[in-house]
C-alpha cells in the first residue's frame, strides 16, 4: 500500500476530529435539552372536579417554567437564602425529609411540619390551619412569615423587577415584562396545581394497568384502610380535607390549630386531614413532625389517642388491630407512593 504524505495524514486526522467533534456536540445537545410534551392539566379518571379551574391563568409551557423556576428561586426570601424548594423537596413529595418543623431564614424554625405538596388543585383550603383560602395567594404566607422568608411583596417585585431573565420571562408567560404580584402568584399556583400525583401502584391497580397488581397482603392493607381509616383517608385523594382532632395532645396552648383562624372553641386541636399518597416518603408525621415513622403512626391509633373534648369521635378508645393488620395496612400505604411523581423532571429544580 502506498504511504500516505503527511499533509494527507494530517487532513485525515482532522476530519476524524471534527466528525467526533459534531457527534459530541450532538449528544450534548440531546442530553440538555429534552424534548417534552406540552405542559397540561388533566383530571385522573374517576377523580372529582378539581377546586381550582385555572380561570384566567391557562395552562402553558410558559406560565408553568416560569412558575417552577421561581418555586426554586431564593430571590423569594429577605437574604436570598430560602425557596419553596427548601422545604418542599422532590424526593419526599415536596416534603421536608426528616425535619419536624420548616427550618427557615437565619435557620428560624417553624412551628409546624412542612406539608407535602400535590393534588393541591383540589384543595379549597390551605396549610395545617386551613388559613388561606385560595391557591393564588397561598405563597404570600410563606413569603412574609419572618421564620419562613422574611421578606415583603414589594421587595420581591422589585428584585424580580431588576431581573432582565425575569422579566423576558413574564413577558413570554402573561404578555408584559412588567411585573406583577398576581402574575407571580398565578405563575407559582399553576405550577403547584399542575403537580398531579395519580400513577402509583395502587392508581395502576385500580385503572387495571400493567404494573398494578397488588398481593393478598396488601389487598388485605386496602380492606383494612377502607374499614378503618374511611372517612378521614377517603379514595381517590386519601383524605376528606377536613380539619380534625387526632388526639395528639390534650390541651393545644402552644398550637391550638383551626382555631386559630374560626376562633370557635370546637376547632381546638383540629388541624387539617393529611393525604395518605406518598406518605411512604414523607416523614415524619403528624401536623407537629413528632412521629418519627409509619409504624409509630398506626401505634399512635392503636393505643396513644389522648382524649379532649374536640377529638373526633371515631377516635374515641382508639382503632383496634393486630400485629398482622398493621403490617398490612403499611405494606399497602407504600403502594401509594408515586415515584414518576417523585422523580418527573418537570417538577425538578432548574437551577
Amino acid at each position: 500500500m502506498k504511504s500516505l504524505s503527511l499533509k494527507s495524514l494530517l487532513v485525515l486526522i482532522s476530519m476524524a476530529i471534527f466528525v467526533v467533534g459534531i457527534s459530541a456536540c450532538k449528544d450534548d445537545d440531546d442530553k440538555s435539552d429534552p424534548v417534552y410534551e406540552p405542559i397540561s392539566f388533566k383530571v385522573p379518571p374517576g377523580w372529582p372536579a378539581p377546586v381550582y379551574q385555572f380561570t384566567n391563568n391557562e395552562v402553558t409551557d410558559e406560565r408553568f417554567e416560569l412558575g417552577r423556576k421561581l418555586f426554586y428561586d431564593p430571590i423569594l426570601s429577605r437574604d436570598n437564602s430560602i425557596s419553596c424548594g427548601s422545604c418542599h423537596q422532590q424526593e419526599g413529595a415536596f416534603a421536608h425529609i426528616d425535619h419536624r418543623v420548616s427550618h427557615g431564614i437565619d435557620n428560624l424554625n417553624g412551628i409546624r411540619n412542612s406539608p407535602p405538596i400535590y393534588n393541591l388543585a383540589w384543595h379549597s383550603n390551605f396549610f395545617w390551619d386551613g388559613g388561606v383560602n385560595h391557591i393564588e395567594v397561598q405563597p404570600i404566607s410563606p413569603i412574609q412569615n419572618p421564620v419562613e422568608m422574611d421578606e415583603s411583596l414589594s421587595n420581591v417585585i422589585a428584585k424580580l423587577q431588576a431581573n432582565s431573565g425575569y422579566k423576558a420571562m413574564f413577558k413570554s408567560a402573561y404578555g408584559s415584562d412588567s411585573i406583577t404580584s398576581q402574575n407571580m402568584l398565578r405563575a407559582i399556583a399553576q405550577f403547584m396545581a399542575v403537580m398531579v400525583s395519580s400513577n402509583s401502584k395502587y392508581d395502576k391497580y385500580i385503572r387495571g394497568e400493567s404494573g398494578g397488581t397488588l398481593d393478598a397482603e396488601e389487598l388485605s392493607g386496602l380492606a383494612l384502610v377502607r374499614l378503618k381509616c374511611t372517612p378521614c383517608h377517603k379514595e381517590p385523594l386519601f383524605t376528606d380535607l377536613t380539619f380534625r382532632n387526632n388526639g395528639l395532645d390534650t390541651v393545644f396552648t402552644s398550637d391550638p390549630g383551626r382555631f386559630v383562624i374560626t376562633l370557635d372553641p370546637n376547632d381546638e386541636g383540629k388541624f387539617k386531614v393529611p393525604s395518605l399518597r406518598n406518605v411512604e416518603v414523607s416523614f415524619p408525621y403528624m401536623h407537629d413532625g413528632s412521629v418519627k415513622n409509619l409504624d409509630k403512626v398506626l401505634d399512635h391509633y392503636i393505643s396513644g389517642v389522648k382524649n379532649s373534648p374536640t377529638l373526633d369521635p371515631q377516635l374515641a378508645g382508639g382503632i383496634p388491630l393486630t400485629p398482622t393488620e398493621k403490617a398490612h395496612i403499611i405494606k399497602f400505604l407504600k403502594t401509594l407512593t408515586d415515584y414518576e411523581f417523585l422523580s418527573n423532571p418537570r417538577f425538578s429544580d432548574p437551577f
